[in-house]
């Protein structure tokens, strides 16, 4: 019966291949390899064959090959899907200190076998110039889930000093439903919600949401077909997520053991475990493994001191006499965290991965695989932590028809590993082949890019005359762009109230209000993107400087961050005076002088992001500033 069975399938198989012979399409054949299909499902020896970008058949290795057939001999390997990432911040770079080169980032992914992330590092308006630059092939990268993010009044997401541009603050249920709905037209991926306030015993609370807010904005995401993951890191913040239903619980419980009732709510709601163990691993020093010295960039790399090691699982434990050694708060959640790990894994919890790279020492693509392991050392098994970074995580952000598991139909992202990562979870580092949508990528090529020293290269734009006049009946500038706050970081920053009044010409301006907050040197600042979200820089080299009419009560400052500085505290700026009595001033840009950093940069006008006002005044005191009639002058 079963030779039988066999022939009937070969037959029809190659019926099947007779029928689209006359398909220009090149066929691969990946023969020899042992298969995780991302299921859960045991690893067993099978062909998979892709053509174009999509996987069009898992056969028998006795199964006849199409004719046509290119063949990638895969002996000795182990074909995976590609690997999942379900919390990350693209702009950070994760060495502390630089502007994160976000396109370098994505390749570090792709280099190491991510095919698909989740970002939390982006807000809504670079979301249409981001998946333009990957669309049209400048960027290379990942498949992309871009998240708008929600938070409190007060709360974590909402303490970094931008403005709610970034995070959007809610403290009610209308208020929960009217933020998704406000940010729908940008067209988010998912929902990234800061529910938990809890600072890890190092720092005072913060806000958290609500039971009744969180649970509006997740039934309203859900009802516009949006998955929502959360910042959740204690045991009753999570029960709140899970009653509430989210999607994804995107970091660790590390406060308190987890009990009988978590399982049972994140069982019965179907929520995902991602616990961000690669963030939160105590470590005495950074760990330089052979794939992580490829694949960060070197600006972050020369902040690395220790010699090059061999990955440890389990993790890393603190030297003697370190400070992360004994009863620190650090090391007392990362023992809870392991735990946890464990406990929810033995109730049957479905796990996913994710890492929040891009903070401090969880570098972008390693991680990811840093994560399988730790996930390990936690009590899963190396299949298990496999499945939670492929099939789970796809069918978490609800991904799982197109990508996820190595099944006919589905896009062909996968990966080759020299090893077995199911039976030797250190062998997912690995890799040797990248496939995205069957296309194999150059890793060589990434790596050397990666190598680089210099900011990847995007395109800019041609810098336009008029920035704005504040005239436009939509709020936004001339260039389309919207108009941004921020200020000094921290729970009590200065507080900015900014919006159009009317001159006495009749026509609008922009009125800045600011209240400096308590702290040593207090500013605010408003700002205008020279592109959507500026993400694209502008070419300003036609012009000479800057011109606009301000009124104001003292000393100011211009700002012009540009592209080609690597330190996100490094940029241009000029000062001007502004009276009670409006005034039209030129701010010539050799006037402007280079701030914020030790390296020398110069300055060419070819790179600009955006112009940013600012104020700063006396901790305690209050400023203003109208502006109106912003452009480039010749």
């Amino acid at each position: 019966m079963k030779r039988l069975t066999l022939l009937l399938t070969t037959l029809l198989w190659l019926g099947l291949l007779s029928n689209v012979a006359h398909q220009q399409t090149d066929l691969l054949a990946i023969v020899g390899a042992t298969v995780i299909d991302g299921t859960g499902a045991e690893p067993k020896k099978q062909t998979v064959l892709i053509r174009g970008e999509r996987i069009e058949a898992v056969i028998s290795p006795n199964t006849p090959l199409p004719a046509n057939a290119r063949i990638l001999n895969a002996e000795g390997l182990t074909l995976m899907p590609g690997i999942f990432d379900l919390h990350t911040h693209l702009p950070y770079a994760s060495g502390g200190g630089v502007t994160g080169d976000w396109p370098k980032n994505l390749k570090a992914y792709l280099y190491c076998g991510v095919t698909s992330v989740v970002d939390f590092g982006t807000y809504p308006e670079t979301f249409e110039p981001m998946r333009r630059l990957i669309k049209t092939g400048v960027v290379e990268a990942p498949r992309i889930s871009l998240a708008a993010r929600m938070t409190t009044p007060g709360g974590h997401g909402a303490e970094g000093g931008r403005g709610e541009f970034f995070s959007l603050e809610v403290s009610t249920p209308r208020e929960a439903r009217a933020a998704v709905r406000r940010v729908l037209p940008y067209q988010p991926d998912v929902i990234k919600v800061f529910t938990d306030g809890w600072r890890y015993g190092a720092a005072a609370d913060m806000t958290s949401m609500n039971e009744e807010t969180l649970s509006a904005l997740v039934d309203e995401a859900h009802k516009n077909g949006l998955e929502v993951l959360t910042h959740t890191v204690s045991l009753d913040k999570a029960k709140i997520a899970a009653r509430s239903k989210v999607d994804v619980i995107a970091h660790g419980i590390g406060d308190r053991d987890a009990d009988d009732e978590l399982f049972a709510l994140m069982k019965a709601s179907g929520t995902t475990y991602a616990p961000t163990l690669a963030v939160y691993e105590p470590r005495a020093r950074d760990i330089l493994t052979p794939l992580l010295d490829t694949v960060l960039e070197p600006a972050v790399k020369t902040g690395i001191n220790p010699p090059l090691i061999p990955p440890q699982t389990p993790p890393l434990k603190p030297a003697a006499g370190s400070a992360e050694n004994g009863d620190a708060p650090r090391v007392r959640r990362w023992a809870t965290l392991q735990r946890n790990t464990a406990a929810l894994r033995k109730a049957g919890v479905t796990f996913g991965t994710g890492t929040d790279a891009g903070v401090t020492g969880t570098h972008h693509g390693w991680a990811t695989l840093r994560e399988l392991q730790l996930l390990v050392a936690g009590g899963l098994t190396a299949l298990e932590a496999i499945t939670a970074a492929t099939g789970n995580a796809a069918r978490a952000i609800k991904v799982d028809a197109e990508r996820g598991t190595i099944t006919a139909g589905k896009l062909a992202d996968l990966i080759l590993v020299a090893g077995e990562p199911h039976k030797t979870i250190g062998d997912i580092e690995k890799i040797s082949k990248v496939f995205l949508g069957g296309r194999e990528l150059d890793r060589e090529k990434m790596a050397r890019d990666i190598a680089s020293p210099t900011l990847s290269a995007i395109p800019a734009v041609k810098a336009q005359e008029l920035i704005d006049d504040f005239e436009r009946a939509n709020g936004r500038s001339q260039l389309d762009t919207l108009w941004v706050n921020s200020s000094d970081a921290g729970v009590d920053p200065s507080k900015i109230v900014f919006g159009r009044v009317r001159r006495e010409t009749n026509n609008q301006a922009l009125s800045v209000s600011v209240r400096m907050s308590e702290k040593e040197r207090p500013f605010a600042r408003v700002s205008i993107p020279l592109s959507r979200g500026a993400i694209e820089p502008a070419d300003a080299r036609a012009f000479r400087g800057v011109q606009f009419d301000a009124r104001g009560d003292g000393e100011y400052r211009l700002i012009v961050p540009i592209y080609n500085t690597r330190s996100a505290s490094s940029y241009f700026s000029v000062p001007f005076n502004a009276s009670p009595q409006w005034q039209t001033l030129k701010l010539d840009f050799a006037s402007f002088k280079q701030t914020g950093s030790r390296s020398p940069v110069q300055w060419t006008g070819a790179d600009l992001l955006m112009l940013s006002f600012e104020v700063a005044r006396p901790a305690g005191s209050f400023g203003w500033l109208e502006l109106d009639n912003i452009k480039f002058y010749r």
